[in-house]
């Protein structure tokens, strides 16, 4: 009971810097993405495959979430975006009070009309915590089971879209795409799906005008 009422003023906490966070960007005209998954499900190539068809469109900046090292900030940086690296340490997601740290640093970028979080890699601490975003987003691959919204329904339910990746390895596994989309839906009728491919570029426009059309970013 005691680590429960601990785990609670937590995330009393953190809610309150959320709603803080989430009114700044808001005042500074800023539409935010929180981007979840498991490890290796394709975030950040997601995530350039965005910045390559909006960058001339519209003003984006990153923020990175991993345990340790800087590789994808690195990767990201590569296409002239403005990129932050938050490791973690031994916490398994980002909060509200790492990105409070880091909302100083967005606002020196200037306009800013889209910033990408990019969580780390995890399917259950994530969902727990709000960081002040607008969108909440959940990437799955088909390298993984089509069950992963059964056993990590937090993430499905708190999310607005699903973007199920990597179908371009579809035919390679033993994925079932209507399972996995029944499972999803079962979780949180609402979740707008979407299947994607970095590869083949299958369903990036459809993400990237859905990203528009949601947060009015144009």
């Amino acid at each position: 009971m005691h680590d429960v009422l601990i785990n609670t003023k937590i995330l009393v906490k953190n809610n309150e810097i959320a709603d803080q966070n989430r009114k700044l960007l808001k005042e500074k005209g800023i539409f935010a993405v929180n981007l979840m998954s498991s490890p290796g499900s394709g975030k950040t190539s997601i995530i350039e495959k965005t910045i390559a068809l909006l960058k001339d469109r519209v003003k984006i900046t990153v923020v990175v979430g991993d345990i340790q090292t800087d590789l994808d900030a690195q990767r990201i940086a590569k296409h002239g975006i403005p990129v932050r690296q938050i490791n973690t340490g031994r916490s398994c997601h980002l909060d509200a009070h790492m990105i409070q740290h880091t909302l100083p640093w967005i606002f020196e970028q200037g306009e800013t009309d889209l910033l990408i979080i990019e969580n780390v890699g995890n399917m259950a601490c994530p969902a727990e915590y709000d960081l002040g975003e607008d969108l909440k987003v959940t990437v799955m691959s088909v390298t993984e089971g089509d069950d992963k919204p059964l056993k990590y329904p937090a993430l499905f339910r708190t999310s607005r879209y699903l973007l199920i990746n990597k179908v371009d390895l579809l035919s390679h596994t033993n994925f079932n795409m209507e399972k996995a989309r029944q499972n999803a839906l079962a979780i949180n009728p609402e979740l707008k799906i979407i299947e994607t491919s970095c590869t083949d570029e299958t369903g990036i426009a459809e993400w990237v005008d859905s990203i528009l059309n949601t947060g009015d970013t144009k």
